[in-house]
């Protein structure tokens, strides 16, 4: 199945593997695949490579840990409400970027909040674009969503500049929304709907 993304920024299509190809969606550089337990060596290695970018942006301790605190962090894709992502390269599938799917509400919404993060060995290099467009076109064809959501940091322009390349639109401001390096961070609240993609 193709889904063309011209209302993101990007008129190239996206293809969507619907089979058991391990790939769920393929761009010209990187595909997306879903999270598993065989990536915590790779990922442990990167958040380690990565502990200094994620202080300021993100949440709570690295989930690379050890093992163990791997192997509990992936029992919270097992219900429908939250799905976890990996952008990686097609030619070597190293991983570039991880993307999840939260808090994903059914019914009259069809709605998700995304997270995501790159890593310090392979920012800047345009994955996290083409692997969140890959993304969204994965969450309004397959998944069957209407709008996403992304909540980011004022001062994180990086991840402000990807959401609007992606087509993102800025909706509002939510102060100290979210507990991250010690205090409650403001936050700018971003969507997409599925006919902007369209």
């Amino acid at each position: 199945m193709t889904h063309p993304l011209s209302g993101a920024g990007d008129s190239r299509p996206v293809t969507v593997k619907v089979s058991g190809d391990m790939n769920l969606a393929e761009g010209s550089r990187v595909a997306i695949r879903y999270l598993s337990l065989g990536d915590f060596d790779e990922l442990a290695a990167l958040h380690e490579e990565s502990a200094e970018l994620f202080a300021r942006w993100l949440p709570g301790p690295p989930v690379t840990r050890t093992y163990e605190d791997f192997e509990r962090y992936l029992t919270r894709f097992d219900g429908p409400a939250n799905e976890g992502f990996l952008i990686c390269l097609r030619d070597s599938g190293a991983i570039v970027g991880r993307i999840n799917v939260n808090n994903i509400l059914r019914g009259t919404h069809q709605s998700a909040i995304v997270g995501y993060s790159a890593y310090a060995s392979t920012a800047g290099r345009g994955y996290m674009t083409e692997g969140l467009r890959l993304l969204v076109g994965y969450a309004f064809g397959e998944m069957e969503l209407h709008r996403l959501e992304a909540n980011i940091q004022p001062a994180n322009t990086a991840s402000l500049n990807l959401v609007k390349r992606v087509g993102f639109r800025r909706e509002g401001f939510s102060p100290r929304f979210q507990f991250i390096d010690g205090a409650w961070r403001d936050h700018e609240r971003w969507a997409i709907i599925a006919e902007a993609t369209a």
